[in-house]
């Protein structure tokens, strides 16, 4: 086994060892490619339970791609894995900085009252779509790293799989889990700007088969950005029985604490000349426009549950529980529409001394909790005279949210900030509970796959889910004290779905290095499907998504070279908008065409490398929408679909350059995107360079990090209304011991 491994994206049978090479290579290479005997037939046996006393993870295979581990290459859609020493390298803290490695994600800026990680995938929301080992994590939170192994993105829709959303694809975070080795590992992390950030991972073998592991993580982190910081920790125990055994138990936990103050970032004007595109203010980066006492609290509570049992050498039956109990407690304050001193229309090439703009306040406290229960069982069978492999499973879950919603009441002159030279101070006023919404969800689904070996070279993939989704919400308005705006909230009516979701893929294998794929896949968005509910989309069936994609996995020079390439079109076939009359429908089409290339590997036994890059033709096909507002009598039909980059790509790179020194660096390119269905709102392109060099011991090793060494000013999380600057040019030194 090779250890030195960081990063796999979609990749064939991979050995251990990291792959890199240029874009170039993914087609111009594959001439060259090495050949290998023919793939054996699949054994009819799964591989027995092992102990193991070694902490790498297997990156040639993931579970999210077939809810077992499945090796790579078996999966006909595109997956990327990002892996503990990837994470380590780059000093990722958080989830958002560990996806910035993955092209074709981008951040959003979290409109309508959705807070914590919003992430879109391949153009789609995926703000569902997070996975905590193969259980959805739905919690409103903003996730750190430090309890995990590995973060695995699954390309494409994929609702047979994982139920309910997943348009754009899954985001499955791998958590850390013990073994039976005896170790530790502290650390500690110094920065500008008052960055201060320990960690520690500690793993012990309680008897022949079974191991105790808790990680554990504390920062207080400021920002180049004023005002704006995070105060967080965290634990997460776990313990395994039966390891090397037919039968396997593993009870773990995940406890967060986040109190943040919160970015809201810059408000929207016109850009001079364009008469109606819209883009963040030209204002220094370090300016910030909300509140100093403003507020984003939340305590994360999971526990899971997992029973693994070998049933015999070709079955395994796993149940998994996950009980999750989430509380959010965020006031943040976005502004309104931005106004000029002389009254005038307000431009990004005003003097911004002459411009201010209203906070609105928005406060409310919310509680996440979910009980989730799966069954699964895989078994390889002989079948009319070919080798199967059949996956099949039930879930039954149960999702509560409590909303209360507040209102303030703070004099009028007390919410206008200045935007050139902006005063820092705490909120006036008082606030009143306004409403309180609960909602309830209920799940119960079954699907199957079968993975046919129809010959040594070729193999059909197939699958169907079947999934009821039944929701409801309670509505409880309250009288407000004079001088509080009224609460106009309307009850949104019950709903109840059942939707089937097939999936379809053929690979062609020649050799144990190739792969070559086709693969078909459909995925639903209910209307409430973050278990919230509006009375004006409630009663709409779900949004309907298809996925196509044509792709390749190669293995080149001998193994240490990776190489991936995909072709694939996504299309939302009935997107939830307004009409022309403005009542919300389910009409129209959204279609996403798109071209994803990877290369990941070895260079040279001292040279890593791993490089992406997507492109996305994002388009609103058929529409009904015209604009209002700001946007009156534009049509969306024919715009560019908002939140997909013509252009995203992504390098990173290490060498060893002596046996204890290791250089490495990266760029990260994303193009504008616009942000809205009437191209009238977006922000720029970016280019982001990052830096790393390290002493490296067996025991110890001291690491210096240099983040947007270019000191790039761009917008990473952004929405119509409103973008998030990124934290300026970061020095970090990490020190690291080993016991």
């Amino acid at each position: 086994m090779n250890n030195d491994k960081f990063l796999r994206p979609a990749a064939a049978a991979m050995p251990l060892s990291l792959r890199a090479a240029t874009l170039a290579l993914v087609f111009g290479s594959g001439a060259h490619a090495q050949t290998a005997p023919a793939s054996p037939p699949a054994e009819q046996t799964l591989p027995a339970v092992k102990a193991t006393a070694t902490v790498e993870r297997d990156n040639s295979q993931a579970s999210t791609g077939g809810k077992f581990e499945t090796p790579l290459r078996d999966v006909p859609q595109s997956i990327t894995v990002l892996d503990r020493k990837m994470l380590d390298s780059q000093a990722a803290a958080s989830l958002k900085d560990a996806l910035r490695n993955v092209p074709g994600i981008t951040l959003g800026a979290g409109e309508g009252g959705v807070i914590g990680d919003n992430i879109n995938l391949r153009g789609f929301s995926a703000r569902t779509d997070v996975y905590l080992d193969g259980m959805r994590d739905r919690g409103q939170y903003t996730r750190d790293v430090f309890a995990l192994e590995a973060v695995e993105v699954l390309k494409g829709p994929s609702s047979m799989l994982f139920g309910r959303g997943s348009t754009g694809g899954v985001i499955n975070q791998i958590s850390k889990k013990p073994d039976l080795r005896d170790r530790g590992e502290v650390g500690l992390t110094v920065g500008t700007d008052d960055y201060y950030r320990t960690t520690a991972d500690l793993n012990r073998q309680l008897s022949d088969s079974s191991a105790f592991r808790v990680a554990a993580f504390g920062q207080s982190v400021q920002s180049t950005r004023d005002v704006t910081k995070n105060d967080d920790y965290g634990v997460a125990p776990s313990v395994r029985f039966g390891i090397g055994t037919p039968t396997e138990v593993t009870l773990q936990a995940l406890l967060q604490r986040n109190r943040d103050i919160p970015d809201y970032g810059f408000p929207f004007v016109t850009t001079a000349g364009t008469g109606t595109v819209r883009m963040p203010v030209d204002a220094p980066a370090h300016n910030y426009y909300g509140y100093t006492d403003d507020k984003f609290n939340q305590d994360v509570n999971v526990l899971s549950a997992t029973v693994q049992h070998q049933w015999s050498a070709a079955t395994i039956i796993r149940g998994r529980v996950l009980a999750s109990s989430n509380r959010t407690d965020a006031r943040a304050n976005p502004l309104g529409t931005v106004v000029r001193a002389d009254g005038g229309v307000p431009t990004r090439s005003d003097d911004l001394d002459d411009l201010s703009a209203p906070r609105s306040t928005r406060e409310r406290r919310i509680k996440d909790e979910s009980l989730i229960g799966q069954l699964d069982v895989t078994s390889k069978q002989t079948l009319g005279g070919m080798a199967h492999q059949l996956t099949a499973g039930i879930e039954l879950a149960r999702e509560r949210s409590r909303d209360d919603r507040y209102a303030w009441n703070t004099p009028a002159a007390d919410t206008f900030i200045n935007l050139g030279t902006p005063a820092y101070r705490d909120i006036t006023g008082e606030h009143a509970l306004s409403r309180t919404t609960k909602t309830t969800a209920d799940t119960m689904a079954a699907y199957l796959n079968d993975q046919v070996d129809l010959t040594p070279h070729w193999k059909l993939v197939a699958g169907l889910r079947g999934e009821r989704f039944k929701v409801h919400s309670d509505l409880t308005k309250y009288v407000l004290p004079d001088g509080f705006p009224a609460d106009t909230t309307e009850a949104a009516v019950p709903k109840s779905e059942t939707m089937w979701s097939p999936r379809a893929g053929l690979l062609w294998q020649p050799s144990a290095l190739q792969t070559y794929y086709v693969s078909y896949g459909t995925s639903f968005n209910p209307s409430a499907e973050t278990v919230t509910q509006s009375a004006s989309t409630a009663a709409l069936d779900a949004e309907k998504n298809h996925s196509y994609e044509i792709g390749t996995k190669l293995d080149l020079m001998e193994g240490e070279l990776t190489v991936t390439g995909a072709l694939f079109r996504v299309e939302k076939t009935n997107p939830r908008t307004q009409d022309a009359t403005g009542t919300q429908v389910t009409e129209g089409l959204v279609r996403v065409d798109g071209l994803e290339l990877g290369a990941t590997g070895r260079l040279n036994p001292q040279w890593e490398i791993f490089a992406g890059y997507t492109f996305m033709d994002g388009r609103i096909v058929e529409s009904p929408q015209v604009g209002s507002g700001t946007d009156a009598g534009i049509v969306a039909q024919g715009k560019t679909a908002p939140n997909t980059p013509r252009h995203n790509a992504t390098v990173w790179t290490t060498w060893r350059f002596a046996p204890q020194w290791e250089l490495g660096g990266g760029m990260q390119y994303a193009s504008e995107r616009w942000l809205n269905n009437f191209e009238t709102a977006k922000v720029d392109g970016y280019t982001r360079w990052d830096a790393t060099v390290a002493y490296l011991q067996k025991s110890w090793e001291v690491r210096l990090n240099l983040q947007n060494l270019g000191d790039a000013t761009y917008f990473e999380a952004s929405s119509a209304g409103r973008a998030t600057p990124v934290r300026g040019r970061t020095a970090l030194i990490s020190g690291t011991v080993r016991f």
